[in-house]
């Protein structure tokens, strides 16, 4: 096993208790895994939610939206003793639910409906809710907007039966009304709302573009005291402006949160994309704002005079178009989209920045116009949207993303998100260290890399020059277009030999500091420069590579391809994969599991690790890495939330921020030996006696007639009427079992397969001719893959160079991230950290396919590897026709998702001949 050391993304150490930018959330509520988003209503289930809120160990969640989320369940839940389900931060989960111990929650009341499965909407009553959507709690009063009903409704305590009535209405006059107004006592569509200690509130009554301070409620239809972003309560200065509405610092326009540390105010501006900040309560109506944030100033409307977009005021230039002009970023760490949700708890400032789909955080009230965030949630960067950028839809109910956050709540040390489209609350929580955002990879290969080859061929005369070209699509020139690829360029000399060529040009590209987007090393005894990309996964294929010669030359330059490949993306976890969780201090001992064929512990060296909440094994940690197996219960899921726990040497408990598992049902990676990619694979001979493998396809047609042949004895078998290609095979087995002196015969591979194998271990039975072959007009197809059985070698013995593999022969390598496995049988057997014990014979659920030196290998076997924890076995029957080469570059493969390249070396004896 190696634990190669990785060049971190986006590592850092955070103070203690900090939040970092792109860390994921730690709980869930409301769905059951993270990533659910199934649509409902129970105790358990919510729907497409809006507001929360928090005090007195108590939840409130208002479980309606109004912006086109389902379902629409018309309620607020009640969950009381909040400390009872969500755990103190650096507590370890309790293993209470083997799929996912980090989804929480369960509401003790519903308001707004009889009970937890009903979600009709009903007449405007007095203990019912149409769409509402802001809730406030102090502890001592509840208060709901009831916003289709263009009111707020007051609970004097928090209620402890279903569908309480409230005591008390305002933005009507009484509990029967719902008609919109504006006035000092009317509201239309009221949402997000502010309680403080003493029991004041204010009301952002979004319809009319305003807020409303009504300080303590003790009657029904009270007036409001004070009014924000109108000159007095009768009025609303963005009537009939669209779409030239009015921008300044004492107007606003549809308002939807408000919020406040004790001394300033905080409202989020929806529509005009900005929140304004008072840096003192506001003592009279329509007093201006202070300081605005996602714009660069309260005038500027969305589209400057010219033409362009006022957020490139907020943002730094990302390049220039084809006119020579600056292009700005669609959004950065100043700019807002339709901000729905404010909240401060006393120190920060966070925003629900929902047009983004992120949580902005400042670390503290920001007091400059414009002022850049400090933090983002919810997104890698401050510069991309998951869920409209990323091409990805997985990401969109990623345990780090959201799909349009709308509410805020805080306890003092979780952060509460009402995550509308993906029907949940996520509960994020500052740690003592941040994981990189790629901190889960694979652990057999956690880094990739992107390679090509330039061949050279034909015949070398002098003055002959050759060209090897090396770009990268990625890399870009002022006005935007591509950078022009390096050249390398040598001129041929007499008596000049094809080794002479490949020193020269590994010499070129790698001279100095090299070429910036590759290393060239040789590989002369296939005439060949290996160009391995510099940087690592998935951005290595953006490599191009060209090759030219001059007119009249001899000489060929070949290349594998116009650009590079291979470069894969370790951080797509299987489940039941072996992985390294990557970052810095995360631990302070070393230690590692000598033997796989043991149970795995659950605790080493002082480290845990949770995913999704369950406790997973461990085989190494260190202070760079800690090696586990992400558990099978992940199946079926896309995203899943990752915890260390660390107990210090001085006896302290340190907790890292969660990071984004990103699973993905399979992902193969082979083990490989440390060093310059593709590196040398983990490989085996397979057998020490000599081997071939017959395939039986087509159709079983009663009375086709399926023979081997083995020399010069035949064995047949007649397919009868209810055969499938699985008796037919079983049959040939028996056979051949039965009778030949030299052979034996067993079943293999995912498909109806044969191995034969001589009796007779080592080279004597090498070259026993083998045919197979069926009737002329049978539907059943006999396919000999070999002509005779060769390849006899070691078993176990590991392919080197000194002993390399041989053209048909079968080799075996280690692998991880193969998923699942069938039949049922195996697949239940499949226990975390226990060394697997189920049948022998078993598949990884997904088809597994290689290629070897640029031709098919046979997949005879694919599977776990029985009395091994999380290990599998790829049985590979190299092509017969695989030329000499010393670095062949082989990978395995499940549907679209492809494994590292890693390398074997084939000596074809023939061709040595």
């Amino acid at each position: 096993m190696k634990w190669t050391v990785l060049l971190l993304l986006f590592a850092s150490l955070c103070p203690a208790q900090e939040f970092s930018s792109a860390q994921a959330a730690r709980l869930v509520i409301g769905q059951k895994p993270f990533t659910a988003a199934s649509p409902g209503a129970s105790d358990i289930l919510l729907g497409s939610v809006t507001g929360v809120a928090y005090a007195a160990d108590t939840l409130v969640v208002a479980d309606s939206n109004n912006i086109g989320g389902t379902p629409l369940n018309h309620r607020v839940l009640i969950y009381r003793n909040v400390s009872s389900f969500v755990p103190e931060r650096k507590a370890a989960f309790q293993q209470t639910d083997t799929r996912c111990p980090a989804c929480v929650g369960q509401a003790a009341t519903v308001l707004g409906q009889p009970d937890f499965a009903t979600t009709t909407q009903n007449a405007t009553a007095q203990n019912t809710l149409r769409s509402p959507l802001g809730v406030a709690y102090n502890g001592n009063i509840l208060v709901v907007s009831d916003t289709d009903n263009n009111r707020v409704l007051i609970w004097k305590s928090l209620p402890a039966a279903n569908q309480q009535p409230a005591d008390l209405v305002i933005g009507q006059k009484d509990f029967t009304s719902n008609m919109p107004g504006r006035s000092a006592s009317t509201m239309r569509g009221p949402q997000g709302l502010y309680l403080n200690a003493n029991n004041e509130l204010w009301v952002a009554d979004t319809g009319n573009s305003r807020v409303l301070y009504f300080g303590v409620v003790t009657q029904n239809g009270q007036e409001a005291k004070l009014v924000l972003g109108q000159p007095d309560m009768g009025t609303n200065q963005q009537q009939g402006k669209y779409p030239e509405f009015v921008v300044k610092s004492d107007s606003m326009l549809g308002p939807t949160s408000v919020t406040s540390d004790g001394t300033k105010l905080v409202v989020a501006d929806l529509g005009l994309n900005r929140v304004l900040i008072w840096n003192a309560m506001p003592a009279k109506n329509g007093q201006p704002a202070d300081v605005v944030l996602g714009q660069p100033d309260f005038t500027s409307p969305e589209l400057q005079v010219d033409g362009t977009p006022t957020r490139n005021k907020l943002c730094a230039s990302n390049g220039t178009d084809a006119d020579g002009k600056p292009t700005y970023p669609e959004r950065c760490a100043s700019t807002l989209d339709l901000p729905r949700s404010v909240l401060t708890d006393g120190k920060r400032l966070y925003v629900a920045d929902s047009g983004n789909d992120r949580i902005l955080i400042w670390n503290e009230i920001p007091h400059e116009n414009g002022q850049v965030a400090d933090l983002v949630l919810g997104q890698w960067d401050f510069l991309l949207n998951q869920a409209s950028d990323s091409g990805e839809p997985r990401r969109v109910s990623a345990t780090d993303s959201f799909k349009t956050p709308v509410g805020l709540a805080w306890d003092g040390e979780n952060l509460y998100v009402g995550d509308t489209y993906n029907r949940r609350v996520l509960v994020y929580t500052p740690a003592d260290f941040s994981l990189p955002i790629t901190a889960v990879r694979n652990a057999a290969s956690p880094k990739t890399y992107a390679s090509g080859t330039v061949t050279i061929g034909g015949t070398v005369d002098k003055d002959f020059e050759l060209t090897i070209k090396i770009g990268n699509e990625n890399v870009k020139n002022a006005d935007g277009t591509t950078a022009d690829p390096a050249s390398y360029i040598i001129k041929t000399v007499a008596k000049e030999t094809f080794s002479d060529i490949i020193d020269r040009f590994v010499a070129s590209i790698n001279a100095g500091d090299g070429n910036p987007y590759v290393i060239a090393t040789p590989n002369k005894a296939f005439d060949a420069i290996i160009l391995t990309a510099r940087e690592e996964d998935v951005a290595g294929n953006a490599i191009t590579l060209e090759t030219a010669v001059s007119t009249s030359a001899t000489v060929t330059l070949t290349a594998s391809g116009t650009k590079l490949t291979g470069g894969q993306d370790p951080s797509l976890i299987a489940p039941y994969a072996i992985v390294s969780i990557l970052g810095e201090n995360l631990s302070d001992h070393t230690e590692a599991v000598s033997d796989l064929t043991k149970p795995l512990p659950l605790e080493m060296g002082g480290v845990q690790f949770f995913v999704d909440g369950i406790q997973v094994p461990l085989l190494a940690v260190a202070p760079d890495r800690v090696v586990a197996q992400i558990p099978v219960q992940v199946s079926g899921s896309t995203s899943a939330s990752g915890i260390l726990r660390v107990q210090r040497a001085n006896g302290g408990i340190t907790v890292s921020t969660a990071v984004a598992v990103r699973l993905i049902e399979y992902n193969p990676t082979v083990y490989t030996a440390d060093s310059l990619q593709p590196s040398p694979g983990i490989a085996y001979h397979s057998s020490s006696q000599a081997t071939s493998t017959v395939s039986v396809d087509g159709t079983a047609n009663a009375g086709d007639i399926a023979t081997i042949k083995i020399r010069d004895r035949e064995y047949s078998y007649q397919v009868q009427s209810t055969d499938t290609l699985t008796v037919i095979r079983d049959n040939l087995i028996a056979l051949i079992n039965a009778a030949d002196p030299e052979v034996e015969a067993y079943a293999a591979g995912p498909f109806q397969r044969i191995r034969l194998r001589a009796k007779v271990p080592g080279p004597a039975g090498n070259g026993i001719p083998i045919e197979a072959s069926a009737t002329s007009d049978a539907q059943v197809i006999m396919t000999a893959l070999n002509t005779e059985l060769c390849c006899a070698n070691e078993a176990g013995a590991l392919v080197t160079e000194e002993n390399p593999a041989i053209p048909g022969e079968t080799i075996v390598v280690l692998a991880s991230g193969l998923g699942v496995v069938m039949p049922e049988a195996a697949r239940d057997a499949m226990f975390n950290g226990q060394p697997y014990d189920g049948p022998e014979l078993n598949d990884a659920a997904e088809f597994v396919s290689s290629l070897a030196g640029g031709k098919t290998a046979n997949v005879l076997f694919a599977g776990l590897r029985r009395g091994a924890v999380g290990v599998y076995e790829v049985h590979l029957e190299l092509n017969p026709d695989l030329e000499t080469n010393p670095k062949t570059q082989v990978t395995i493969a499940q549907s679209y998702q492809v494994s590292n390249v890693f390398t074997i070396p084939v000596l074809n004896k023939n061709e040595a001949q």
